[in-house]
Protein backbone atom coordinates (compact mmCIF):
# COMPACT_ATOMS: atom_id res chain seq x y z
CA UNK A 1 0.00 0.00 0.00
CA UNK A 2 1.08 3.32 -0.97
CA UNK A 3 1.96 5.80 1.84
CA UNK A 4 -0.97 8.32 0.73
CA UNK A 5 -3.16 5.05 0.74
CA UNK A 6 -1.91 4.64 4.20
CA UNK A 7 -2.43 7.91 5.30
CA UNK A 8 -5.88 7.91 4.05
CA UNK A 9 -6.98 4.64 5.79
CA UNK A 10 -5.25 6.58 9.02
CA UNK A 11 -7.52 9.37 8.76
CA UNK A 12 -10.21 7.27 8.67
CA UNK A 13 -9.37 5.00 11.88
CA UNK A 14 -9.51 8.27 13.85
CA UNK A 15 -13.07 9.18 12.16
CA UNK A 16 -16.55 8.51 12.65
CA UNK A 17 -18.41 6.27 15.79
CA UNK A 18 -15.44 4.11 17.55
CA UNK A 19 -11.73 3.44 16.27
CA UNK A 20 -10.25 0.79 13.24
CA UNK A 21 -7.73 -0.39 15.52
CA UNK A 22 -6.80 -2.86 13.32
CA UNK A 23 -5.63 0.07 11.21
CA UNK A 24 -3.45 1.68 13.50
CA UNK A 25 -1.44 -1.49 14.90
CA UNK A 26 -0.57 -2.14 10.94
CA UNK A 27 -0.16 0.88 9.60
CA UNK A 28 0.62 3.95 12.58
CA UNK A 29 2.51 1.28 14.87
CA UNK A 30 5.09 0.53 11.34
CA UNK A 31 6.15 4.50 11.07
CA UNK A 32 9.11 6.22 11.01
CA UNK A 33 9.50 9.62 12.15
CA UNK A 34 9.01 11.00 9.54
CA UNK A 35 5.89 9.40 8.16
CA UNK A 36 4.18 10.38 11.25
CA UNK A 37 5.72 14.02 11.06
CA UNK A 38 3.95 14.30 7.07
CA UNK A 39 0.86 12.48 9.24
CA UNK A 40 0.61 15.26 11.46
CA UNK A 41 1.51 17.98 8.68
CA UNK A 42 -1.25 16.28 6.49
CA UNK A 43 -4.69 16.28 8.84
CA UNK A 44 -4.43 19.74 10.41
CA UNK A 45 -7.55 19.15 12.12
CA UNK A 46 -6.32 16.63 14.56
CA UNK A 47 -3.01 18.52 14.72
CA UNK A 48 -1.90 22.34 14.99
CA UNK A 49 0.93 23.77 13.65
CA UNK A 50 3.29 25.55 16.06
CA UNK A 51 5.39 28.18 13.81
CA UNK A 52 6.97 29.64 16.49
CA UNK A 53 8.39 26.59 17.76
CA UNK A 54 8.37 24.55 14.34
CA UNK A 55 5.90 21.28 15.78
CA UNK A 56 2.86 20.27 15.32
CA UNK A 57 0.36 19.40 18.52
CA UNK A 58 -2.42 17.54 19.11
CA UNK A 59 -6.23 19.38 19.19
CA UNK A 60 -6.63 19.39 22.59
CA UNK A 61 -10.13 18.90 21.59
CA UNK A 62 -9.91 15.85 19.24
CA UNK A 63 -7.83 14.41 22.02
CA UNK A 64 -10.86 14.43 24.36
CA UNK A 65 -13.22 13.44 21.52
CA UNK A 66 -10.50 10.86 21.26
CA UNK A 67 -10.77 9.08 24.64
CA UNK A 68 -14.39 8.65 24.46
CA UNK A 69 -14.23 6.73 20.78
CA UNK A 70 -11.16 4.48 22.57
CA UNK A 71 -13.83 3.36 24.90
CA UNK A 72 -16.69 2.73 22.82
CA UNK A 73 -16.21 -0.69 22.28
CA UNK A 74 -15.23 -1.73 26.17
CA UNK A 75 -18.23 0.37 27.21
CA UNK A 76 -20.66 -1.47 24.49
CA UNK A 77 -19.23 -4.92 25.73
CA UNK A 78 -19.27 -3.82 29.34
CA UNK A 79 -23.14 -3.03 28.79
CA UNK A 80 -24.12 -5.96 27.07
CA UNK A 81 -22.79 -7.93 29.78
CA UNK A 82 -24.50 -6.37 32.43
CA UNK A 83 -27.67 -7.78 34.02
CA UNK A 84 -30.98 -6.13 32.28
CA UNK A 85 -31.49 -4.77 35.46
CA UNK A 86 -28.22 -3.55 36.70
CA UNK A 87 -28.40 -1.94 33.18
CA UNK A 88 -31.15 0.07 33.16
CA UNK A 89 -30.49 1.25 36.70
CA UNK A 90 -26.79 2.48 35.82
CA UNK A 91 -28.60 4.26 32.82
CA UNK A 92 -31.07 5.89 35.20
CA UNK A 93 -28.01 7.00 37.04
CA UNK A 94 -25.92 7.63 34.74
CA UNK A 95 -29.09 10.40 33.01
CA UNK A 96 -29.98 11.86 36.06
CA UNK A 97 -26.07 12.86 36.56
CA UNK A 98 -25.81 14.45 33.49
CA UNK A 99 -29.12 16.69 33.63
CA UNK A 100 -31.75 17.35 31.45
CA UNK A 101 -30.48 16.76 28.09
CA UNK A 102 -30.58 13.24 29.26
CA UNK A 103 -34.12 12.60 30.66
CA UNK A 104 -35.08 11.13 27.99
CA UNK A 105 -33.03 8.17 28.76
CA UNK A 106 -35.29 7.79 31.80
CA UNK A 107 -38.52 7.93 30.02
CA UNK A 108 -37.27 5.17 27.66
CA UNK A 109 -36.21 2.83 30.65
CA UNK A 110 -40.04 4.14 32.38
CA UNK A 111 -42.02 3.33 29.01
CA UNK A 112 -40.64 0.33 27.01
CA UNK A 113 -39.34 -1.68 29.61
CA UNK A 114 -42.01 -4.79 30.83
CA UNK A 115 -43.62 -4.34 34.93
CA UNK A 116 -41.34 -6.59 35.80
CA UNK A 117 -38.26 -5.59 33.99
CA UNK A 118 -39.25 -1.92 35.90
CA UNK A 119 -39.29 -3.35 38.96
CA UNK A 120 -36.18 -5.09 38.48
CA UNK A 121 -34.45 -2.19 37.49
CA UNK A 122 -35.33 -0.15 41.11
CA UNK A 123 -34.58 -3.37 42.64
CA UNK A 124 -30.97 -3.57 41.26
CA UNK A 125 -30.80 0.63 41.88
CA UNK A 126 -31.81 -0.27 45.56
CA UNK A 127 -28.49 -2.38 45.71
CA UNK A 128 -26.25 -0.47 43.40
CA UNK A 129 -26.95 2.95 44.95
CA UNK A 130 -28.35 2.89 48.55
CA UNK A 131 -31.29 5.30 47.14
CA UNK A 132 -34.64 4.57 45.31
CA UNK A 133 -35.03 5.50 41.64
CA UNK A 134 -38.20 7.62 42.92
CA UNK A 135 -36.25 9.06 45.54
CA UNK A 136 -33.36 10.13 43.08
CA UNK A 137 -35.58 11.67 40.75
CA UNK A 138 -37.31 13.61 43.07
CA UNK A 139 -33.56 14.71 44.57
CA UNK A 140 -32.41 15.99 41.04
CA UNK A 141 -35.71 17.26 39.30
CA UNK A 142 -37.16 20.01 40.14
CA UNK A 143 -39.17 21.27 37.10
CA UNK A 144 -42.70 20.63 35.79
CA UNK A 145 -41.06 16.98 34.81
CA UNK A 146 -40.29 15.46 38.28
CA UNK A 147 -44.03 14.49 38.67
CA UNK A 148 -44.44 12.96 35.15
CA UNK A 149 -40.86 11.11 35.42
CA UNK A 150 -41.46 10.02 39.37
CA UNK A 151 -45.34 8.63 37.87
CA UNK A 152 -43.54 7.07 35.04
CA UNK A 153 -40.92 4.73 36.69
CA UNK A 154 -42.24 3.90 40.03
CA UNK A 155 -45.39 2.63 37.25
CA UNK A 156 -46.70 -1.35 37.69
CA UNK A 157 -48.56 -1.89 34.69
CA UNK A 158 -51.15 -4.22 34.00
CA UNK A 159 -49.97 -6.32 31.08
CA UNK A 160 -52.75 -8.21 30.22
CA UNK A 161 -55.25 -8.21 26.71
CA UNK A 162 -58.05 -6.87 27.99
CA UNK A 163 -58.69 -3.23 26.87
CA UNK A 164 -62.20 -0.85 27.24
CA UNK A 165 -62.49 0.28 24.30
CA UNK A 166 -64.85 2.89 25.42
CA UNK A 167 -62.75 4.09 28.31
CA UNK A 168 -60.01 4.48 25.88
CA UNK A 169 -62.19 6.77 23.36
CA UNK A 170 -63.17 8.47 26.53
CA UNK A 171 -59.31 9.21 27.40
CA UNK A 172 -58.45 10.34 24.41
CA UNK A 173 -60.92 12.67 24.31
CA UNK A 174 -59.49 14.08 27.50
CA UNK A 175 -56.10 14.12 26.10
CA UNK A 176 -57.22 16.00 22.80
CA UNK A 177 -58.87 18.75 25.45
CA UNK A 178 -55.94 19.48 27.18
CA UNK A 179 -53.87 19.64 24.33
CA UNK A 180 -56.47 22.28 23.28
CA UNK A 181 -56.60 23.96 26.55
CA UNK A 182 -52.67 24.31 26.44
CA UNK A 183 -52.62 27.89 26.74
CA UNK A 184 -54.75 28.31 29.69
CA UNK A 185 -52.98 25.13 31.51
CA UNK A 186 -49.78 23.55 30.35
CA UNK A 187 -50.52 20.37 29.41
CA UNK A 188 -47.35 18.55 31.52
CA UNK A 189 -49.29 20.05 34.70
CA UNK A 190 -52.67 18.52 33.96
CA UNK A 191 -53.12 15.55 36.28
CA UNK A 192 -55.86 13.88 34.20
CA UNK A 193 -53.00 13.50 31.33
CA UNK A 194 -50.46 12.17 33.54
CA UNK A 195 -52.78 9.63 35.39
CA UNK A 196 -53.67 8.47 32.01
CA UNK A 197 -49.76 8.56 30.86
CA UNK A 198 -48.70 7.14 33.79
CA UNK A 199 -51.51 4.33 35.10
CA UNK A 200 -52.98 2.74 32.38
CA UNK A 201 -51.26 -0.27 30.05
CA UNK A 202 -49.46 -0.42 26.88
CA UNK A 203 -52.16 -2.07 25.18
CA UNK A 204 -54.63 0.72 26.44
CA UNK A 205 -52.60 3.64 25.58
CA UNK A 206 -52.15 2.47 21.86
CA UNK A 207 -55.79 2.09 21.95
CA UNK A 208 -56.24 5.76 22.90
CA UNK A 209 -53.49 6.65 20.40
CA UNK A 210 -55.99 5.07 17.73
CA UNK A 211 -58.91 6.70 18.88
CA UNK A 212 -57.32 10.04 19.43
CA UNK A 213 -56.09 9.92 15.80
CA UNK A 214 -59.92 8.76 14.66
CA UNK A 215 -61.13 12.32 16.73
CA UNK A 216 -58.02 14.82 15.68
CA UNK A 217 -56.78 13.58 12.54
CA UNK A 218 -53.64 13.96 13.73
CA UNK A 219 -50.60 11.35 16.08
CA UNK A 220 -50.56 12.25 19.58
CA UNK A 221 -47.27 12.31 19.71
CA UNK A 222 -47.06 14.89 16.90
CA UNK A 223 -49.78 17.19 18.28
CA UNK A 224 -47.57 17.21 22.07
CA UNK A 225 -45.37 20.27 22.28
CA UNK A 226 -43.77 18.78 25.20
CA UNK A 227 -40.72 16.38 24.34
CA UNK A 228 -40.81 14.24 27.77
CA UNK A 229 -44.86 13.77 26.94
CA UNK A 230 -43.79 13.37 23.48
CA UNK A 231 -41.16 11.06 24.01
CA UNK A 232 -43.66 8.85 26.39
CA UNK A 233 -46.53 8.40 24.04
CA UNK A 234 -43.46 7.71 21.26
CA UNK A 235 -42.15 5.03 23.50
CA UNK A 236 -45.15 3.71 24.49
CA UNK A 237 -47.17 3.71 21.54
CA UNK A 238 -44.55 3.60 18.45
CA UNK A 239 -41.16 2.24 20.39
CA UNK A 240 -39.84 1.37 17.04
CA UNK A 241 -40.14 4.38 15.26
CA UNK A 242 -39.07 6.05 18.36
CA UNK A 243 -35.83 4.05 18.65
CA UNK A 244 -35.32 4.02 14.69
CA UNK A 245 -35.30 8.17 15.13
CA UNK A 246 -32.90 7.84 18.41
CA UNK A 247 -30.40 5.11 16.37
CA UNK A 248 -30.50 8.18 13.48
CA UNK A 249 -29.65 11.09 15.38
CA UNK A 250 -26.94 8.89 17.71
CA UNK A 251 -25.28 8.14 13.75
CA UNK A 252 -24.30 11.38 12.62
CA UNK A 253 -20.89 12.40 12.41
CA UNK A 254 -21.27 15.65 13.56
CA UNK A 255 -23.38 15.16 17.36
CA UNK A 256 -22.03 14.93 20.64
CA UNK A 257 -20.61 12.52 22.48
CA UNK A 258 -24.01 12.33 24.39
CA UNK A 259 -25.85 11.62 21.40
CA UNK A 260 -23.27 9.49 19.59
CA UNK A 261 -23.64 7.17 23.21
CA UNK A 262 -27.43 6.53 22.41
CA UNK A 263 -26.29 4.32 19.03
CA UNK A 264 -24.87 1.57 21.92
CA UNK A 265 -27.60 1.95 24.61
CA UNK A 266 -30.42 1.40 22.04
CA UNK A 267 -28.70 -1.41 19.95
CA UNK A 268 -27.42 -3.33 23.11
CA UNK A 269 -30.44 -2.78 25.48
CA UNK A 270 -33.07 -3.68 22.30
CA UNK A 271 -30.81 -6.63 20.77
CA UNK A 272 -32.76 -9.21 22.25
CA UNK A 273 -36.11 -7.23 22.39
CA UNK A 274 -37.19 -5.83 18.96
CA UNK A 275 -34.14 -5.31 16.68
CA UNK A 276 -36.01 -6.72 14.12
CA UNK A 277 -38.73 -4.48 13.63
CA UNK A 278 -36.84 -1.45 14.72
CA UNK A 279 -34.40 -2.54 11.04
CA UNK A 280 -37.89 -2.96 9.11
CA UNK A 281 -38.62 0.52 10.72
CA UNK A 282 -35.70 2.32 10.18
CA UNK A 283 -35.79 1.14 6.58
CA UNK A 284 -38.91 2.53 6.01
CA UNK A 285 -38.19 5.97 7.59
CA UNK A 286 -34.30 6.37 5.95
CA UNK A 287 -34.42 4.54 2.83
CA UNK A 288 -31.01 2.44 4.24
CA UNK A 289 -30.54 -0.40 6.27
CA UNK A 290 -29.50 0.27 9.81
CA UNK A 291 -26.56 -2.30 9.10
CA UNK A 292 -25.24 -0.12 5.91
CA UNK A 293 -25.63 3.20 8.03
CA UNK A 294 -23.79 1.41 10.92
CA UNK A 295 -21.25 -0.26 8.38
CA UNK A 296 -20.56 3.52 7.23
CA UNK A 297 -20.28 5.28 10.15
CA UNK A 298 -18.79 3.02 13.15
CA UNK A 299 -15.21 1.48 13.08
CA UNK A 300 -12.96 -0.89 14.57
CA UNK A 301 -14.04 -3.84 16.85
CA UNK A 302 -16.84 -0.93 17.95
CA UNK A 303 -18.70 -1.67 14.71
CA UNK A 304 -17.98 -5.44 14.06
CA UNK A 305 -19.79 -5.78 18.05
CA UNK A 306 -22.45 -3.56 16.98
CA UNK A 307 -23.36 -5.43 13.66
CA UNK A 308 -23.10 -8.51 15.81
CA UNK A 309 -25.63 -7.58 17.95
CA UNK A 310 -28.25 -6.42 15.16
CA UNK A 311 -28.21 -9.41 13.16
CA UNK A 312 -28.29 -11.35 16.53
CA UNK A 313 -31.77 -9.64 16.59
CA UNK A 314 -33.06 -11.23 13.54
Amino acid sequence: MAFHQELEAITQAFSGHGVDEKSLVTLLGKWDHLERESFRKKTPHLFTEDHERHFQRWDDHHVRLLKHEFVRFKNAVVLWSMHPWERDARLVREALKKGQNAYGVLVEVACTRSSDELLGARKAYHSLFDHSIEEDVASHIHGTERKLLISLLSAYRYEGSKVKDDTAKSEAKILSNAIKNAHKKPINEDDEVIRILATRSKLHLQTVYKHYKEISGKNLDEDLDDLRLKETVQCFCIPQIYFSKVLNAALRIDVDKNTKKSLTRVIVTRADIDMKEIKTQYQNLYGVSLPQKVEEVARGNYKDFLLNLIVRGG
